[in-house]
């Protein structure tokens, strides 16, 4: 009995892979939905503070451009930004971030100079390990925020 089971249900598979196409269509890509490219040039800038492995660790201040999306787009950059001079050396320090958007091209242009070497904690977090971390410790404290079990709740021991 068993065997005629295994046997019908493997007949029905094969016979609706038969009638399956092959290969589905593709499906469209989706369309960004709030995005879209600048039509003017933008310029935003940010003075940031590095570590001493290069990593950003906090944005000290910034000068916006009127586009708030653009505005977020570079200030996300920046956070995650690692800064090495050209012989691949990091510097603990302040520097400038500029980003400048040209519509013609369509790219954007980041330039990086040193403000000042020094004067930053170099053993500090980058901005976004420390993001990390706050992130695992919600989540470690959201994890452990569970229900009791449902012996203790039927036994009054909550």
């Amino acid at each position: 009995m068993r065997a005629r089971v295994v046997a019908l249900a493997l007949a029905a598979a094969c016979a609706s892979a038969a009638t399956a196409p092959v290969c589905a269509a593709p499906a469209p890509a989706p369309a960004l939905s709030g995005t879209s490219v600048p039509d003017k040039p933008e310029h935003t800038e940010f003075t940031v503070e590095t570590n001493a492995k290069g990593q950003v660790t906090r944005v000290r201040s910034g000068k916006p451009s009127p586009d708030p999306a653009f505005n977020a787009m570079t200030y996300g950059n920046a956070l995650q930004a690692f800064i090495r001079t050209a012989d691949g050396r990091a510097v603990a320090g302040v520097f400038r971030l500029t980003y400048d958007y040209d519509p013609t091209s369509k790219r954007v242009r980041r330039g990086v100079a040193l403000i000042r070497a020094g004067g930053v904690n170099p053993k500090a977090l980058g901005a976004v390990d420390a993001m990390a971390a706050a992130d695992r410790k919600a989540h470690d404290a959201k994890k452990a925020n569970t229900f009791p079990s449902l012996g203790a709740i039927t036994s009054g021991n909550h």
